[in-house]
């Protein structure tokens, strides 16, 4: 199973995080951690729709959410919209 949003093929991104603590004197860093690498991973949802079962970022749920409360007529999924990323 592939950690990535089966519409707009959102995936894991590698970013790194850093600890910065100011010291006492002089304001400065009491503690300079090295920055290390993790994983950011999106919000996947397990969703339901039109009797197809998919995993959808957060992001595309809520657009296809809106979409099918607007009572669209032409089907939610048959349309990518370039703005979804």
């Amino acid at each position: 199973m592939s950690k990535q949003c089966d519409y707009c093929s959102k995936s894991d991104q590698v970013g790194r995080q850093s600890r910065h603590r100011k010291g006492v004197a002089g304001k400065q860093w009491a503690k300079r951690a090295q920055k290390t690498v993790r994983v950011f991973s999106p919000n996947l949802q397990w969703v339901t729709l039109e009797g197809v079962r998919m995993l959808l970022c957060a992001k595309c749920l809520k657009l296809f959410k809106k979409n099918i409360a607007e009572n669209k007529k032409e089907t939610v999924l048959a349309v990518k919209p370039e703005a979804v990323k």
